[in-house]
């Protein structure tokens, strides 16, 4: 196995990651800005008021995506297990 090999695999890692945990952290950000500038607008300033709705929202999004995410996963795993076979012979 060279070094490219081994710096791809990890990109292909960083890159599943990111694909892969973006869709409920963007979720999170976006109702945590809302959640925010509620806040500012009504100075009501309740810890749980920022913490409740984006937990909800973020398990929401990883319920609704989540056979996308096993999906890709595992196609991820499989081109690992590929790789593995390959480099093995």
């Amino acid at each position: 196995m060279d070094v490219t090999t081994v710096i791809d695999v990890g990109r292909q890692a960083i890159w599943i990651t990111l694909l892969i945990s973006g869709p409920m952290l963007i979720a999170g950000l976006l109702v945590g800005l809302v959640v925010g500038v509620f806040q500012a607008v009504t100075q009501i300033h309740e810890m749980t008021l920022t913490f409740i709705p984006k937990i909800l929202v973020m398990v929401l999004v990883f319920l609704w995506l989540l056979p996308w995410m096993l999906i890709s996963m595992v196609d991820y795993m499989a081109q690992l297990f590929d790789l593995i076979g390959k480099v093995i012979k």
